[in-house]
């Protein structure tokens, strides 16, 4: 036990240690000054600074306090300040029963004699990883999430597919009664319009922040959505709808070439998958037994009108990137009603009570008609929103992916509910062609990996 008494410089200082190693006991101080006290002095420093390993084997392990007592009396004795990040006040015990860490109680006094600050790692335990635990719960969350998310995807393309195929099928029985598609398009745009109207007046779909820049910006992808809806539905009046829709597959070619004459460029794994296209469709419009030039015509303008719609929309919807795709598409249905009703009434307005006479005289009943009607418009609307929900919830390539798959589906489910003849030939070149679909969007996505990988490096 090592005991100070600080008295005043006219009186004796008393220096004793219980265990009488060192012979000195009392030092007067006055006699500080002395060359062989100063030696003595710097050797007790160094000791105190770099302790011996025989010296702490010696000495009994004593406590926090009591060492930081002696530590700070002593170096005030010798002129010295205390060793950084020492106090007068005893530091914070702690005791450690970590197995892993190499720091003791004996470590720890040799440390604090240090006259340098040293990492934190020295002072307290190695602390002990929860990373293992944690990947583990994350692996037990993913593989939870994983069913769900895989049943999430699953709702989606059957809403999708089950939305479109009905769609397909009311459309054309509609039209087969009554052969007026610029009347029919244009309550599929009303039904869509109301419905969203719906929404925003009940809060179940937030309402965009209308403003004059908007809506000028929706008129030019408004007026090609129209172009590309009423091309469709003038096609599935002519012809069957299985053709149509092996026409519309060819939509890649004409994004590609619109695409390209304004600036964008393409690899040429790009320029190849859509040869596959051009042939199949191709086969099948020469092998069609209800080909039509009208039907033909109609769904290559629709192709053409869509892919200047997104073309458009790409550019100048560029500072509305807060309108979700569900506002943006209900606007635009509401503004391309405005553009096709009055040219609808232009066009067949004058046939059209002629028209539904004979169409409620051929089905029958009245009620079938308008709920055939009903039908068309409600899931023209209900597809069209799945799909951009799809888009939101999906990838890109993903919905590609999906979107050829619908065309499958949807020409298999029209050729066995209408009947549709179909040779052999025209099955190939409907196969060839989705089947070029598919490779154009494995192309365009590797395309879109490498622009972003350029992008991140740059």
């Amino acid at each position: 036990m090592l005991t100070l008494n600080l008295l005043p410089s006219s009186s004796t200082v008393t220096f004793s240690k219980s265990n009488q190693r060192h012979p000195i006991t009392k030092i007067n101080a006055s006699s500080l000054s002395n060359p062989n006290l100063l030696e003595i002095r710097s050797q007790n420093q160094r000791n105190l600074r770099y302790p011996s390993s025989s010296s702490v084997f010696l000495n009994k392990p004593r406590g926090a306090a009591s060492h930081l007592a002696e530590t700070s009396n002593v170096n005030k004795i010798h002129g010295y300040p205390n060793p950084v990040g020492a106090s007068s006040r005893p530091r914070p015990t702690c005791q450690i029963h970590d197995s892993s860490t190499n720091i003791t109680p004996f470590n720890n006094n040799i440390i604090n004699h240090f006259p340098f600050p040293l990492p934190s790692a020295y002072y307290s335990p190695k602390p002990t990883s929860h990373i293992p635990r944690a990947a583990a719960s994350e692996e037990g969350e993913s593989e939870v999430s994983k069913p769900n998310k895989t049943l999430q995807l699953a709702l989606v393309f059957g809403l999708w597919y089950f939305q479109n195929i009905v769609f397909n099928i009311y459309n054309k029985k509609v039209l087969n009664l009554f052969p007026f598609p610029w009347l029919l398009a244009s309550f599929q745009l009303f039904v869509g319009s109301v419905w969203m109207f719906f929404l925003w007046s009940f809060k179940l779909q937030p309402c965009p922040k209308i403003s004059k820049p908007f809506i000028v910006a929706l008129l030019g992808p408004a007026l090609f959505h129209t172009i590309g809806h009423i091309s469709a539905c003038v096609s599935f009046s002519k012809v069957a709808v299985s053709f149509t829709h092996v026409i519309k597959s060819s939509e890649p070619v004409f994004s590609v070439v619109f695409s390209s004459f304004l600036g964008d460029a393409y690899p040429l794994r790009v320029w190849l998958s859509i040869l596959p296209i051009v042939l199949g469709c191709s086969l099948a419009a020469i092998t069609e037994v209800s080909f039509n030039f009208g039907g033909l015509w109609g769904a290559l303008i629709s192709n053409v009108g869509f892919v200047l719609r997104n073309i458009y929309s790409k550019r100048s919807l560029q500072s509305f990137k807060e309108v979700n795709g569900l506002n943006l598409y209900g606007w635009i249905s509401i503004i391309s009603l405005l553009y096709l009703f009055p040219v609808a009434v232009f066009v067949e307005g004058s046939q059209w009570v002629e028209g539904y006479g004979r169409a409620i005289q051929e089905v029958g009943r009245s009620s079938t008609f308008y709920i055939w009607v009903m039908l068309s418009g409600v899931f023209y609307h209900l597809y069209n929103q799945s799909s951009y929900q799809a888009l939101d919830e999906i990838s890109p390539l993903t919905f590609s992916v999906g979107n050829t798959m619908k065309r499958v589906v949807v020409i298999i489910s029209t050729v066995l509910v209408f009947r549709n003849p179909v040779r052999p030939l025209n099955a190939l070149g409907s196969a060839i062609a989705i089947f070029g679909t598919f490779l154009y969007s494995q192309a365009t996505s590797a395309k879109t990996a490498q622009k972003d990988g350029g992008e991140n490096k740059s």
